[in-house]
């Protein structure tokens, strides 16, 4: 600072200029993070990290996209309202704009399926949005948006992930849809695709030629003979062989169940894993830039209020055994795992 002070807008480096700007510094960072509800100041001294400020923590995001991600996030928000708000993060603020890029921008935006109310092609939140489309849509790109998606594709699942601590944190059932949208991000499809797209080379014509043999999801392929599966789709074994398949069991404990007084699910899960490679847990995502292990989560919720009551995020190597605590008001409830 004292070395070049001009760039920290210091008009003098004397000890009593820099402690006091240093003041200045830590004073006006923790009342911007007590304004965003991240930290709580206790006694003028003692700092506490509140549940926003633990989730930027730990997903290494901003104080300020979580605090965009509360303020936007509804029990309401749909698809189009997260790609929206999750475009609007402030780690996307740096994805470069480029002279005459905007005619690329509107040609690709003539070609993507959500809309805005307001195109604006010179913003980088909105050439994130785009480029998020495109990915899902397989649109194939020049090389330097190309990398840009790269940059976009690289941070998104932790800026997701954070979406659904926020929207969970609320018990808003719709945390679900964040949850599809990182699907998305590693699969590179819509939700309304065919789940045959996930397969390695599987062009719009052999997903046609697998619907018209009635075949729908990747588990149907998996059920099929190996000579009946090379005649039909010409391809090997290999991706169905490591495609997860787990086999799940739940139980409540037992006793009597009060309003207000916590109910705990017994959850077991199974997994069938490759014999050839029983540890790899990596996801097959040949469109996704960087390497994916397989997680997935566990959620309890009542549809019909929209409510999500009870939610952990796992990982499967064989078997797993999880506790899920939750509590129910009084009345008849219907719940889904």
């Amino acid at each position: 600072m004292t070395q070049n002070p001009n760039y920290y807008n210091l008009h003098n480096v004397s000890h009593q200029h820099l402690s006091d700007h240093l003041s200045e510094l830590v004073e006006n960072t923790l009342q911007e993070l007590v304004n965003s509800k991240c930290i709580s100041i206790e006694d003028e001294m003692d700092v506490l990290a509140l549940n926003l400020g633990m989730i930027a923590a730990y997903y290494n995001i901003s104080y300020v996209t979580v605090e965009v991600y509360t303020l936007s996030l509804k029990e309401r928000t749909k698809l189009k309202g997260l790609l929206e708000v999750v475009a609007s993060s402030a780690e996307f603020e740096s994805i470069p704009i480029r002279h005459h890029e905007d005619t690329i921008l509107c040609h690709i935006y003539d070609h993507v399926p959500v809309k805005l109310d307001r195109a604006d092609f010179e913003a980088p939140h909105f050439k994130t949005f785009l480029l998020l489309q495109a990915h899902f849509s397989r649109i194939q790109l020049p090389p330097d948006l190309a990398a840009d998606q790269v940059l976009v594709l690289e941070k998104v699942l932790n800026l997701l992930l954070a979406c659904v601590d926020v929207m969970s944190s609320n018990a808003w059932l719709n945390a679900l849809g964040a949850m599809d949208l990182s699907q998305m991000c590693v699969q590179s499809m819509w939700e309304t695709d065919s789940p045959l797209k996930q397969i390695p080379h599987f062009e719009p014509e052999i997903v046609k030629r697998c619907k018209d043999a009635g075949i729908e999801s990747v588990y149907d392929v998996m059920e099929m003979e190996d000579d009946k599966r090379s005649e039909l789709l010409q391809m090997d074994a290999t991706f169905v062989n490591s495609y997860p398949t787990l086999d799940v069991s739940f139980k409540l404990d037992k006793g009597e169940y009060i309003a207000g007084a916590p109910i705990i699910m017994q959850v077991n899960l199974a997994r069938d894993r490759d014999e050839e490679d029983p540890d790899d847990q990596t996801v097959v995502a040949p469109f996704y830039p960087t390497k994916k292990i397989a997680n997935w989560w566990l959620v309890v919720g009542e549809p019909s209020t929209k409510q999500l009551l009870s939610i952990k995020r796992i990982t499967v190597t064989k078997n797993l055994s999880v506790k899920l605590e939750f509590t129910l008001p009084k009345g008849t409830h219907t719940l889904k795992l």
